[in-house]
């Protein structure tokens, strides 16, 4: 609401004071509305657990844990662990406000990662507890707003400069995203700062009438459109279809086309040839670049901000 209130005069103000003094005299139970920044009570969510079709309702802690748990290695230090707990955190209460959580089942999370977040209360160890709970309430705004609290494995050394460049995410903007170097491409697995993935070019085919809604005909030719500032391919070609390289990648298995900062892209064999380093979309928080912050000792609030620029951490419950 951006209506300004109108400016009382004294006379109008000592007629308030009264009539206010009054009805609290009367036992008034008005209830003022919580300013910015009032303390909220943790909620209790409603939680679909895909494996077994069922509907509970658990503590938004507890569920933080089993988030963590499967969105990390558990193993992990503790810092690194809390980072991605204030980022699940963010992410839950994001989705709540903005879409109602998940309308399709009826619950506010689910846990079918392709609906929202990993779940996997099996993997919560004591690292785990002591992540979530040093962080306990804690969320990303920018303001005053919750962010896309975006993360992913790996950067492959460069982390996205927008939301447009990994995800094709253009809907609202998302000036709190920036690129950085990503200092867990040192420590990260071989897989991720190399890797190789063929494809039939039917396959291929398919792949880019899904992601693109157009069918390119017979491949025989793939090309690199356009990269954005980081490296990532933002757009393919292929004969006269143009196809978003992040839609791409999902058509194509995201496990298998491990991210779209792409080394190198040829036909051969009838198998479309790709290889790339990184893992992951790049936007928002590397994991391996978490640990190896927290490695060098940065609290889980200098992790976050080293990945998003302008943002406030702030404390929504006890």
């Amino acid at each position: 609401m951006n209506k300004k209130l109108p400016r009382w005069g004294s006379s109008h103000l000592f007629i308030v004071v009264i009539l206010c003094v009054s009805i609290m005299a009367a036992g008034c139970t008005a209830q003022r509305r919580p300013g910015p920044g009032t303390m909220k009570e943790e909620p209790t969510i409603s939680l679909y657990i895909a494996e077994t079709g069922e509907k509970k309702q658990i503590k938004m802690e507890e569920y933080i844990k089993g988030v963590v748990a499967a969105e990390m290695d558990p193993s992990w230090p503790v810092e690194a662990l809390a980072a991605q707990a204030i980022l699940a955190r963010t992410f839950t209460l994001e989705r709540m406000e903005t879409t109602g959580g998940v309308p399709d089942r009826g619950t506010d999370a689910s846990s079918n990662v392709e609906e929202f977040q990993a779940y996997d209360p099996r993997r919560i160890n004591d690292n785990v507890v002591r992540a979530v709970d040093k962080t306990r309430g804690e969320v990303v705004k920018y303001k005053n707003r919750y962010i896309k609290a975006w993360f992913f494995s790996d950067a492959g050394g460069q982390t996205a400069a927008s939301a447009e460049e990994g995800l094709a995410y253009t809907k609202e903007p998302s000036p709190y995203v920036r690129s950085v170097q990503d200092p867990g491409s040192d420590i990260t697995v071989p897989e991720n700062k190399s890797w190789k993935a063929e494809f039939p070019l039917g396959f291929v085919r398919e792949s880019i009438k899904k992601a693109a809604g157009k069918d390119p005909g017979a491949v025989s030719r793939i090309k690199i459109v356009k990269k954005g500032p980081s490296g990532r391919v933002m757009t393919f070609g292929a004969g006269d279809t143009t196809v978003s390289g992040p839609a791409l990648r999902l058509a194509l298995g995201s496990e298998k086309m491990r991210s779209t900062l792409i080394t190198d892209l040829r036909v051969s064999g009838g198998k479309l040839i790709v290889s790339g380093k990184g893992f992951g979309h790049g936007v928002g928080m590397s994991q391996w670049g978490a640990k190896a912050l927290a490695q060098q000792g940065k609290s889980p609030e200098q992790i976050i901000r080293y990945f998003f620029k302008d943002v406030d951490i702030v404390k929504e419950w006890q």
